[in-house]
């Protein structure tokens, strides 16, 4: 009995499975993988099509736009200007005596005297124009500079008296012109045979400018040179040669092979090809353009054996100094002075710019200082900018980590995922603005003892703070201001004055700026508070912000310190919610 309801069971298992499938759905599916086999193949077949077109295109020189060179190399090469497509927009029709004229040329005739006709005459397909009463004259292969010649020598066997003639080329027939070697669109290009060599060039996207010449290109006419081009002449002097070009003539343009690089104090800071016209130093200097303050030169030479060779000359060797291939020269200004310059700003009576001595200390230039009553000499500020740019780099540095940090920070959860996003974006945004920030280079002056030990530099500020009473609080503090100054009040009074900490405050990171630049760093506690110095006129009391970055305490690290950084530097404090 149980092996019956077993079986029954099984029975009505399979029957109700073979029930629920629907045999119109596989055969059904069937069409549609073969309608999709035949879809696909149709689009497979179609590739190479689109792929030929693509191809066509870029084999036709003139459909392809120009090649997108190196932009460094594009910047440094001499001549880098010259092909940008201005000369592929015309043509010039020239008298070319030595043109030899072709089938298809038109010639513009006159004859007058005892018979009178004037035509335009078109050189047919064996050569020969046809004058009545005169008959065929065969043209072909004659020079531009022959052709009245040519056609009174015809008319003269027909007319023996009284019969004058011209002629003159009215329109050239167009020849065509293969471009070729380190061309950007090597091709074969049409144009007139008056054309320059310069149009060609241009038509075939211009020299390749990293490897190929400008003053190393060949005119080809039956596979033998027949003409070499240096573009430098062109470029410097503004001559070009004309050329009678045929059909079938070749423009090669050769490798790149001897050159050097100039920077520096010069009009042109490129790269140059050596030729006979540049052998030496003082010839490099004339073709770049060396300016008028330049007394020395450093050149780099690459040697055998894999030196580097270094050598500073002065103006004086330059004629007698020879250039090797790759030389990289640089043209310098090298003067001594024995005095230097300073501003003098603020509250002063007397110049705002004086030219002291090389080593003068700051004790001595505030003796030719003319001071006045309101003149707080006791807290003189010295700005440079060698500092400022030490600054600069310290807080670029930090904003560097910092962003590193801001966009590779991980998440376990989504949650987590969006808060990291949005802080990201919080920091990337604060980067921005604290990128912008400039610091004051201010060298900090302890005591006036610092005065006699401070050597002044080209450039330096001095600046003489105006006698006031004002103590400035700023940052989180309810009512940010500046504050009269009270003899023996501490911190916390000032604090106190402006309408104590805000809820974002950073309590451990007080910043008292002195008016000399000196920093001090108090937390804020009451007892750090009432037991600090006391404040002076024009001192300055910065309350940094909180940092909240969630568990990323390296991010909260970096961003207090680069707060702090930026408030030294600059006496202001950037908020980085802002």
């Amino acid at each position: 009995m149980k092996t019956l309801l077993k079986f029954l069971f099984i029975y009505l298992l399979l029957f109700s499975f073979g029930y629920s499938i629907d045999p119109s759905t596989i055969s059904a599916n069937i069409p549609q993988i073969s309608t999709q086999a035949q879809n696909n193949t149709e689009t497979i077949s179609a590739k190479p099509t689109d792929m030929t077109t693509t191809d066509d295109q870029t084999l036709n020189p003139q459909n392809a736009p120009y090649s997108i060179q190196n932009s460094a190399i594009t910047k440094v090469v001499f001549g880098f200007h010259l092909f940008n497509g201005n000369f592929t927009q015309a043509s010039q029709f020239l008298y070319n005596p030595d043109y030899k004229i072709a089938i298809g040329d038109k010639i513009n005739f006159r004859m007058w005297g005892a018979v009178e006709f004037h035509q335009e005459l078109m050189v047919d397909s064996q050569g020969n124009i046809f004058i009545p009463a005169v008959g065929a004259v065969n043209l072909l292969g004659v020079r531009n500079g022959d052709l009245v010649k040519v056609l009174k020598s015809s008319i003269a066997k027909i007319y023996k008296n009284n019969v004058f003639v011209y002629a003159d080329m009215n329109v050239y027939q167009n020849v065509s012109i293969f471009v070729t070697g380190n061309v950007n669109k090597p091709g074969l290009y049409q144009g007139l045979s008056s054309d320059s060599i310069v149009q060609y060039l241009d038509k075939a996207g211009g020299i390749n400018l990293e490897y190929g010449s400008f003053r190393d290109i060949e005119i080809l006419r039956d596979n033998k040179p027949v003409l070499k081009v240096d573009l430098y002449n062109f470029l410097l002097n503004g001559k070009v040669q004309l050329f009678p070009f045929r059909t079938g003539d070749v423009i090669l343009v050769k490798n790149l092979q001897e050159y050097v690089s100039v920077k520096g104090e010069v009009q042109k800071p490129y790269r140059f090809e050596l030729k006979d016209d540049i052998k030496t130093l003082e010839d490099i200097a004339i073709i770049s353009g060396a300016k008028p303050i330049v007394t020395n030169a450093i050149v780099r030479s690459y040697l055998p054996n894999n030196i580097l060779d270094i050598i500073s000359y002065n103006k004086n060797q330059f004629q007698n100094v020879l250039l090797k291939t790759g030389d990289e020269i640089e043209f310098r200004p090298d003067y001594n002075s024995k005095n230097i310059s300073v501003s003098i700003e603020g509250e002063h009576d007397g110049l705002h710019s004086l030219i002291i001595k090389k080593g003068t200390t700051l004790k001595e230039l505030i003796r030719l200082i003319k001071v006045n009553k309101q003149s707080n000499i006791e807290a003189i500020q010295v700005f440079r900018k060698s500092v400022a740019n030490s600054q600069k780099q310290l807080i670029e540095s930090q904003l560097k980590e910092l962003e590193t940090l801001a966009l590779t920070s991980s998440s376990i959860t989504t949650q987590e995922s969006a808060v990291r996003s949005s802080q990201a974006n919080m920091i990337l945004e604060f980067i921005q603005r604290a990128k912008n920030i400039q610091p004051k280079g201010q060298i900090v002056l302890d005591s006036q003892e610092a005065y006699a030990t401070t050597i002044l530099e080209e450039g330096d500020i001095i600046n003489i703070p105006t006698k006031n009473n004002l103590v400035l609080v700023q940052g989180e503090v309810a009512i940010p201001g500046a504050f009269i100054y009270e003899p023996n009040k501490n911190l916390q009074y000032y604090i106190k004055l402006a309408g104590d900490f805000t809820e974002r405050a950073n309590k451990k990171r007080i910043l008292l700026i002195r008016a000399n630049g000196k920093a001090e760093r108090y937390n804020g506690s009451w007892y750090a508070l009432s037991s600090a110095p006391g404040l002076n006129p024009g001192d300055s009391l910065l309350v940094l912000p909180a940092i909240e970055t969630g568990r990323n305490l390296q991010i909260t690290s970096i961003l207090t310190q680069i707060l702090y950084q930026i408030a030294i530097a600059t006496k202001v404090i950037l908020d980085i919610n802002k």
